[in-house]
Parts: C-alpha cells; structure tokens; sequence
C-alpha cells in the first residue's frame, strides 16, 4: 500500500463573462429575428435562464402567435395580439415580460417593472402559476393582486413586486388607499382579454388606473377577440401598435379541431335534457355554462341531491376566493368530472383535457360564445361544444355564421331522455332552502334574458314561465315583481298618452263649436227682432234646460241675468285628479309639522276627578315662586330668586320623601300581614287534617272488638294515685285471677287523644301533667291480657 496522496487535477477557471456584455449581445440580435424561420423558443436570442425554464416545462415549440409577437414586443413595439382560444397567448407576453426586466437588470429596489392585468380572479392566478414556472431562475419577484385575498399582507409586500398579476379593481383600491403602492417607473403594461378589461363593466376602473400610469411605456394587449376601438387604443395612448393577428384570414375564428353543435329545446325541457346529457356521458370531463350565479348555486344542489354517478363542481363568482382555487385545481386534476359555471370560466381558464362544453343558456354575444367553447379542444386537441337555444333564440345562429363560426344542428334521441321533476319535486317539499334557492334561480335567469342588450335574440315575453318554473321543481311559480312594475310603468305610461290625445281633440272640438257659434251669433246680430232666441242660444251653451211648457213659443229663456259665480263649473274626472294630485308627504314635512305645533312626542299626562292636571314634582317645578320665575323674560340668572326657589322647591321635596318613606313602612306592614295570614291558614288546615285523622282512629276503634262490657277498675281498685309507682305485672294478673272468681273483669281507665290546637293551649296555661310512662305500659300490658282471655 502506498501512502502517497492523489493529486487532484488542475483545471483553469473559466472566466465569467460580465452580464452586461451578455445583456447587449442578446439586444444586438432582436433586429435580426426573422419569424418565417423561427419554430423554437431555443432560435430566438433569450437569456440562458428564461430557456432553461421553458425547457423545464416542456415549452420546446414555439405556436404562430408566440413566433410572431415576441420578437416585436423585445423590440420594445406596442402590440394589439388576436389570435384563437389556446394558442398559447399567455407566454406571448410572459416571455417579454422576464426579458425586458432583465435586460435592464430589474431589482427589488427598482420597484414595480411590469403590470399584468386580467378581467377574472382565476385567470389572474393562472397567470401567476406560469410565471412562477418559467421565470424560477430569474432575480425578478412577483406578486399576485386579486380581490377575496388578504389585503393587509398585500400592502405591505405590494411595494417589493417587480411584477404584479392583478384584476382592475384590487389595482385601483391600492392605487386609492396604500401609500406603499409606487408605479412611477413602470415599463410594461399588459392586459390579457383586452377587449373584456377594456368593456363597459370596467370602463370607470380602468379609466382611473390608465390615469395613474406613467405615459412613457411598452403597451401589450392579448384577446382571442381583440378590440379595434379607436377610443380605446386612445385610452392606452399606444404609439405607433403592431398589429398581430395569426388568424385574421383562416376559414374560422374557432379552432379547426372544435366540432360545434347546437340543438332547439324548448325553456321547460332544459333540466331533463341536461340531466341525460351528463347521464350519458359520464365517462368524460364536461364544462356546463349558466347566466347566472344563482343558476348555478340550485343545480349544483340538486344534481348533488340525485347524484348522478359524477364528480360535480360549481364555479361562480359569490364563493370565497380559496374555495374557487380549490375547485378550479381539483378540476383541472379530474379526468371525469362536470363543472358548472358562469362567464367567470369562459375567458383565458386552461382545464386540460376538457371534453364538452355545454352552453345551457344562450351568450351574450358572438364573443361570448367562441370564449365559452375555447374552453375545450386546446393547443391542437379535439373537443365538442353543444349550445342549447330556445325557439325564439334561433337567430343567433346567423350571427355566429356571419362571424365564420361553424356550427350545425343536432337532434335529441328522446328514447334516452330522462325527466328528473319528480324528484326534484320531493327534494323541493322536504328542504326549504333548496326552495328558496330554486326560486331565486328562476328570477335570476328571467332577469338575466330581460337585461340582455340584443333584443332580437332575447324576448322576455316569449318565455313560459310557468312551464320553466314546474321544471325546476316548484309547485307555484315565483312572482316576477321587476316585470310587474315595468308593465305597470308602460301601462300608466300609455294612459297619459291617451289623456293628452283626449284633452288634444276635446280642445279642437271645443274651437269648432266656438267658430260656430260665434258665426250663428254674427248672422243673427243684425236683426233686432231675434234678441230672444239669442239669448236662449247662449243659455243652452251653458247647459241650461229649456222650458217646454209654452205652446206659443218653441224656445223660451229659462233664466236672465245670469251672475258667473252661481255657476258650478263641472271638470271632468280625469283633469280633476291631475290637478288635485296631492302631494307626497315626507318624514321631514311631518316632523316640521309637529315641531311648529310644539307636540313633545312620549308625554304622558295625568288629571284628577276634578279635571286638572297633575304635575309630576320629580320632574317639574311646583311652587307658585318658581312657576313665576321660570315665566320671567330676563337675561341672565338672579341668585337670590333662584335659592328662593330652591328653598321653596326643598319643602315640596321634603315633603315627597316623607310620604315615600310612609308608603314603605305601610308596604312593610302589609307583608307582615300577609305572612301572619298565611301561617294561620296553614294552622287551619294541619287541624283539619288531625280532626279527619281522629275521626278515622274512632271507625277504626269502633270496627274493633266492643269492651263496653268490662267493668270499672276504680270500682275494684280504687282511684288509682299518679305517684304510685309500686304495682307491678304481677299484682295485675292476681287482681285479674280475683277478679275472674268474683266475676268481674277490670279494664283500664279510657284516655281521650287531644288535638294540637288543645295542645297549645294548655301548654300556654301550663295546666297539663306529664303522663307516666311507667304507668302507661301497666296499663298496654294489662289490655293484651285481656283480649288474649
């Protein structure tokens, strides 16, 4: 064995290469990326740390909107990105995203770099998770911003995020209230589902944010139906933006691999159909979309209820944040499952390996629907969507078609429909809750088609609510009061109409007969023998009776002289109840009003028989004194008065305590009356019970043998002396034996028991001798002798 030592070999470090020198190499060759050759993310000149993360995940190929935009947005262009449902979008703006920021050797200390905002809570996380995965080896920090989450630990860690996934309404809520909150040298601007973030729903929030940002920054905006507003690219103030759209010239805005389908049921079979769908497909992963969250909360329930032989998960947006992370990770885990959600799930969510989807209530718009079905056949995977349209909604087929989006109709087997009412009716009669919630979807989904904006397609009043309402399991329909009010609107609405036509022609016809008149009154004037029947004329105008009880004269003048204030002008109903219209009468008009009548509200007033009133001396002064002072219009306060007063209020005070201080001692008096009343009831009814238990001794003695027979033994004896203590049983049975041979029997003296009430008595008196015990038992043992004979 030799001892010599190994001898490591000697290897010359490499010398590390600045990262600067790395950084302007990478930014050398941004111009020369040329997108025709492009196919991997390995071509295109990104530092060693984004590949190696790309490479991780298995992010080898690059897809057409990733290989057309990347090198664009690393030339620092603004970018308006429109490209299909999953087609890898999200790295489109990630990748530039961790290359910008480390290209310009981005730190904590530098603050927030980039700003990733998305419409939903869900897609927001989704965001984070990726980023999380492919930019691991980068320095940058990230921070996720959503609403449902903890806002005190965001506050305090908002300020050391390099980039921050958000939804618009967390963002302005930092912006407004957290002065850690700094966005001066913000450099990358994203928002992904542009058109959603840009919409109606958040056009007062994002105006705010947009307001808050700095102007000098790199803009990028990702959709599947991007935006092409001028007003909105002016709310951005984007500079000069590149247009990328990958399949603005295919043959379909959906994906190829999507088979599309739609079928007409009628709004009262819409339950039993979507219960044999999944019935029948259970073996498969299906996304059911609803308009509204309530909708879906009471099928949730009840298909729990019938358990169709399914996992079964609901996502809406009124759950708790970390219960809607957990069902959208446990779903996208599940190889067989059925979801049913709201639109919270049809923008940018990637569940892998979705089978179905199945929009059971008609979107919103086209938009709405290729969103919802790109929920399925993703990155180059198949998939089905089936859209469920009522007859009256069949003329969004049109519009899906005008939009280059394939779809064809379908029929339903009905030898494999299932109607689940019954028991639905029976869950419904045994639980209250699921009522209430079976209800409350009815309304929502009748207020949802009534506030839907295209009305060609939507028709509130072509629903049989009725039906609907049976096949959700409710024995009486809801009442509709939103609608109720909207047609009592349109109804008083249509009755003025018709009261302003009514008043327009009775107006015109009023003109008509004045023109005539005033003719008749012209032709007439000029002869002097015809002032008469003018004179009736008029008095007929003015809905006088004429007088036909003279032959001579056809008409005759009823009155002359008429004064105009005799006159009852009649108006007609309508008119009267528009004018004496009475006002609406507010809780403030009605407080005014018993503020200026001086009413004190909660007085209580007392008077004696003799009808005056009784003042409360606690509570108001009582001496004449005093009632003249307070009368008094003086300023300032006169202290001798007042002690006066005071003095003379002092006796009415003292006075009141003495009576107070009476009326207690007779309250005491009256409780010791009644204890003592008491005691002597309870003393009545113990005698009553010792005079019934006396009674009961005596039928008892006298059911007994008769000893009437037996003689006196003081006779025999002698009176018998108390103190005698010297006879014994002996001198008994030899009296007994005598008493025999003479023929004479001795019995003993009779006792009479006493009650307690005598008892007392003669206790009190102590009158009473103590009876000898020794005596007693003589007389016992004498007695037994006796009935033993």
């Amino acid at each position: 064995m030799s001892n010599k030592k190994k001898v490591k070999p000697f290897y010359p470090k490499k010398k590390k290469i600045p990262e600067t020198k790395i950084i302007s190499e990478l930014q050398s060759k941004y111009d020369a990326i040329d997108e025709t050759k492009i196919t991997k993310f390995a071509d295109l000149p990104l530092s060693s740390k984004t590949l190696k993360g790309l490479a991780e995940n298995d992010y080898v190929e690059m897809t057409d909107i990733q290989r057309q935009s990347i090198g664009l947005a690393l030339r620092g262009n603004d970018i308006l990105g429109a490209a299909k449902t999953g087609s890898g979008k999200t790295l489109a703006f990630l990748i530039p995203v961790l290359e910008i920021l480390y290209c310009k050797q981005w730190t904590r200390l530098d603050g927030l770099g980039a700003l990733i905002i998305t419409p939903t809570r869900e897609l927001a996380y989704q965001i984070y998770e990726t980023l999380r995965k492919v930019g691991k080896h980068h320095d940058t920090s990230a921070g996720l911003i959503i609403g449902g989450k903890d806002l005190k630990f965001e506050r305090k860690r908002v300020n050391q995020c390099n980039v921050i996934i958000c939804t618009p309404g967390r963002l302005l809520q930092h912006m407004d209230e957290n002065p850690l909150f700094d966005c001066v040298n913000m450099q990358i601007l994203v928002l992904d589902e542009a058109d959603r973030c840009l919409d109606m729903g958040f056009e007062q929030t994002m105006n705010s944010i947009i307001e808050n940002l700095p102007s000098e920054r790199q803009t990028l905006l990702f959709s599947a139906t991007q935006t092409k507003s001028i007003r909105d690219l002016a709310r951005l103030s984007l500079k000069d933006p590149v247009y990328v759209s990958v399949h603005e010239h295919a043959t379909h805005t959906t994906p190829e691999a999507l088979q599309q389908s739609y079928i007409v049921c009628a709004l009262e079979d819409k339950m039993s159909m979507l219960w044999s769908f999944i019935r029948n497909h259970l073996k498969q992963k299906i996304i059911v979309f609803l308009s509204s969250c309530k909708q879906v909360k009471y099928v949730y329930e009840v298909f729990c209820r019938l358990r169709p032989g399914v996992s079964l998960y609901a996502l809406y947006g009124t759950l708790h944040q970390l219960r809607r992370m957990e069902i959208y990770e446990t779903f996208c885990k599940k190889q067989c499952a059925v979801l049913f959600a709201t639109d919270i799930a049809a923008r940018g969510l990637d569940f892998p390996a979705v089978n179905w989807v199945v929009q059971m209530d008609c979107p919103e718009d086209v938009n709405a629907y290729i969103h919802r079905a790109g929920r399925t056949a993703r990155f180059q995977r198949g998939g089905e969507s089936l859209l469920v349209l009522l007859p009256s909604e069949e003329k969004m087929i049109e519009k899906l078609q005008e939009r280059k989006v394939p779809i064809s109709m379908i029929q339903i087997n009905p030898k494999k429909l299932l109607s689940p009412q019954r028991k639905m009716e029976a869950l419904l009669a045994r639980d209250v809750s699921l009522k209430e919630s079976a209800q409350r979807a009815f309304i929502a989904y009748i207020k949802s088609v009534f506030l839907m904006r295209d009305k060609e397609v939507f028709n509130v009043r072509a629903l049989n609510t009725d039906a609907f309402s049976r096949s959700l399991g409710l024995a009486i329909p809801p009442r509709i009061r939103f609608l109720q009010r909207i047609d009592q609107k349109q109804r008083q609405s249509s009755n003025k109409n018709l009261e302003k036509r009514q008043i327009v022609t009775n107006t015109e016809s009023k003109n008509d007969e004045n023109e005539q008149r005033n003719i008749i009154n012209y032709n007439h004037s000029s002869d002097e023998e015809n002032e008469e029947e003018i004179a009736s004329q008029t008095a007929i105008s003015n809905d006088f009776v004429a007088d036909d009880s003279d032959d001579d004269d056809i008409l005759t003048v009823k009155r002359k002289n008429i004064n105009l204030d005799d006159i009852s002008v009649t108006v007609n109903d309508k008119e009267n109840e528009s004018v004496n219209k009475k006002k609406v009468v507010t809780k403030t008009a009605v407080a005014k009003k018993i503020l200026r009548k001086k009413i004190v509200p909660n007085k209580k007033i007392t008077f004696n028989e003799e009808g005056e009133e009784l003042l409360n001396p606690a509570k108001v002064k009582v001496s004449k004194l005093a009632k003249e002072y307070e009368n008094e219009e003086s300023s300032g306060i006169n202290i001798e008065i007042a002690k006066q007063v005071l003095r003379e209020e002092d006796k009415f005070d003292k006075q009141r305590f003495k009576e107070k201080v009476k009326e207690k001692h007779r309250e005491e008096k009256r409780k010791l009356k009644a204890i003592d009343k008491k005691k002597a009831i309870d003393e009545d009814d113990q005698d009553e019970i010792e005079d019934t238990a006396d009674e009961y001794n005596s039928d008892s003695e006298s059911s007994g043998p008769d000893l009437s027979w037996l003689p006196d033994p003081d006779k025999i004896y002698g009176e018998r002396q108390e103190n005698d203590e010297t006879s014994n049983a002996s001198d008994i049975s030899k009296s007994a034996d005598e008493s025999e041979e003479v023929g004479e029997i001795h019995r003993p003296p009779k006792r009479k028991l006493i009650t307690q009430k005598e008892y007392k008595k003669k206790k009190k008196q102590k009158t009473f001798s103590v009876i000898d015990d020794t005596n007693l038992k003589a007389d016992e043992e004498l007695a037994l002798q006796l009935l033993q004979h």
